[in-house]
């Protein structure tokens, strides 16, 4: 009885607080290692060092968390290449079957951890779900959403915060290759 309570206090906390999003101090995102919902190794936050994340906290039986997920399978689709990971971390009682089970039935691209009350407590607290968090390439958490967060809104905070070297790499790399087809013809001659 008390865990469907829980379960309904956070629905509503996360319907009151639809689309909210605030900065957050450039904190620190906490060091943590989790075992990912999927196979149950250990997952650090030292593997994700220099990328930028949209790390997001829900449960697979929060409404709102399973609406999200479609869109947050097309950021990683789409931002990976740029420096970027989704990172879900489940908030489920109990074993990871259930949490492995939503990553499978949805075809979940991006890394799904067991969160613990410490990794909550190092982002602050988590008062509704889904509870996601920004965090920029030097690790430090630049913002933060409550509850369910729209796809455009999000994309544009993430393209905002991508290190310039990686949009600057991509652009070097199509002007090396313009440079060197022309000299290639040249040499053949």
């Amino acid at each position: 009885m008390n865990s469907i309570i829980t379960k309904k206090t956070f629905v509503v906390c996360a319907v009151l607080l639809l689309a909210l999003s605030s900065r957050v101090s450039a904190t620190p995102m906490p060091d943590f290692t989790l075992p990912s919902a999927v196979d149950g190794k250990d997952i650090s936050s030292d593997d994700f060092k220099g990328k930028v994340l949209l790390v997001t906290f829900f449960a697979t039986w929060c409404p709102p968390c399973r609406q999200e997920i479609p869109s947050l399978i097309r950021l990683q689709k789409d931002l990976s290449a740029k420096g970027f990971s989704v990172l879900g971390l489940s908030l489920d009682d109990g074993d990871a079957d259930v949490v492995n089970d939503l990553v499978e039935h949805d075809k979940i691209n991006y890394p799904v951890l067991m969160a613990d009350s410490e990794v909550v407590s190092g982002f602050g607290g988590v008062t509704g779900i889904p509870t996601s968090f920004l965090v920029g390439h030097d690790g430090k958490m630049i913002r933060s959403y409550a509850g369910y967060v729209s796809h455009e809104l999000l994309k544009q905070d993430i393209e905002e915060i991508i290190p310039p070297e990686a949009k600057k790499e991509k652009k070097a790399a199509t002007i090396e290759k313009d440079k060197k087809g022309p000299e290639t013809k040249r040499s053949v001659k």
